[in-house]
């Protein structure tokens, strides 16, 4: 591990863990949430710079991530997540294999929500560690609109700065399973190609949330968060999702789904 790349992921956790303390206090119904979420870096942290060090075989991920992450993801669920959630994480342990659960995951199986949460908690660091060869350890289809690297569907998207005036920055979609962000078209819809304007309803709360909005499409009912770092370049997407619930349930009300729910399985 070089310590260029040591420095940037060290930087990047930092800046995860202050904007869940700073969005907690402004946001106190999603406090619980980001308290997990800080947690989980803790976890996620030194099991990435371990996976970077040990460079497992894509094969192996599944193995590498239930056998050595999964029990500290379980451990900082049970210490600072909800307690519905850490009872149903010791549950479904009792019940499930982790390499089962990490295997359906990767290969983008379906899964009870409790499963998808161990499962992408756990191998999330080890598919970033492994950067370009992340695809290889994800088995599953390469539908169009998923991740160019492992071909998962967007979690989330994000606006970006062009750095210059009557310039628009590109539309970045950020991958649900290796963390992974390409260019999407703005107008067009992320889950199935839709670009009729009149059938891409866009919902907002601009007084509590000036820079979030849920993207919809009429055509497969789905929608996912768009995060504008134009309106506050502080934010950091993956985190700043996680206070769009009040969004959230609004759009699901009428009759939307989430493309992929967040980490917290909230979606």
């Amino acid at each position: 591990m070089n310590e260029v790349a040591l420095a940037t992921t060290t930087e990047a956790s930092a800046r995860g863990r202050g904007r869940a303390r700073e969005l907690a206090l402004r946001h106190p119904f999603a406090a619980e949430i980001l308290r997990l979420y800080e947690a989980l870096i803790d976890a996620q942290e030194p099991a990435f710079l371990k996976a970077r060090d040990d460079s497992p075989e894509p094969a192996r991920v599944a193995a590498y991530a239930a056998e050595r992450i999964m029990r500290d993801v379980v451990e900082a669920t049970l210490a600072a997540g909800p307690p519905a959630l850490g009872a149903a994480v010791q549950d479904r342990l009792r019940d499930g294999k982790p390499l089962e659960l990490v295997g359906r995951w990767l290969a983008g199986g379906p899964q009870h929500a409790v499963d998808q949460y161990l499962a992408r908690a756990a191998s999330a660091p080890v598919l970033e560690a492994l950067g370009a060869a992340a695809g290889e350890a994800c088995p599953g289809e390469r539908a169009e609109g998923t991740c160019p690297r492992c071909g998962g569907l967007p979690q989330l998207s994000y606006l970006t700065d062009a750095g210059e005036t009557l310039v628009s920055g590109p539309r970045m979609l950020a991958c649900c399973r290796c963390g992974e962000s390409w260019i999407h078209q703005r107008m067009t819809c992320p889950g199935c190609g839709e670009q009729t304007t009149g059938k891409l309803p866009i919902f907002a709360d601009a007084e509590r949330f000036p820079h979030l909005r849920a993207d919809g499409c009429e055509t497969c009912k789905q929608y996912l968060i768009t995060i504008d770092l134009r309106k506050e370049p502080q934010a950091v997407p993956v985190v700043d999702e996680l206070v769009a619930l009040p969004l959230d349930l609004y759009v699901k009300e009428r009759g939307f789904t989430k493309i992929v729910p967040n980490l917290m399985a909230i979606g």
